[in-house]
C-alpha cells in the first residue's frame, strides 16, 4: 500500500496547524509504519501530593538530617522510601 503521501503545509502558527490536523488525516502525510517509538530524555515524573502524618520527633530527626546533608526534607525523605522499596 504504497500511495502517494501529500506535502505537509507550512504554519505561520501552532493555531493554524492544530486546526489542519483536526481537519486531515495524518496517514495521507505520513508513512506511519516507518515511524520509531521514541522517549524523550530527561523527562521528570508527575509527582501527587499527599498528606503524611509523621510523630513529630521522627520529623525532628529527618530534619535534622537533611540539614547536614544540606538538602530539602521531603527530597530526603523521597529518596529513603526509594531506596527502600529497592532493598525489597
Amino acid at each position: 500500500m504504497n500511495k502517494p503521501l501529500k506535502e505537509i503545509s507550512v504554519f505561520t502558527n501552532e493555531v493554524e496547524e492544530r486546526d489542519f490536523w483536526v481537519t486531515h488525516n495524518s496517514t495521507d502525510y505520513l508513512d506511519w509504519s516507518t515511524a520509531k517509538s521514541v522517549v524523550p530524555p530527561n523527562l521528570k515524573p508527575t509527582t501527587k501530593t499527599i498528606s503524611l502524618r509523621l510523630p513529630q520527633h521522627l520529623l525532628d530527626s529527618i530534619k535534622a538530617a537533611t540539614n547536614a546533608r544540606d538538602v530539602p526534607y521531603q527530597s530526603l525523605i523521597k529518596v529513603l522510601l526509594q531506596e527502600k522499596l529497592h532493598d525489597r
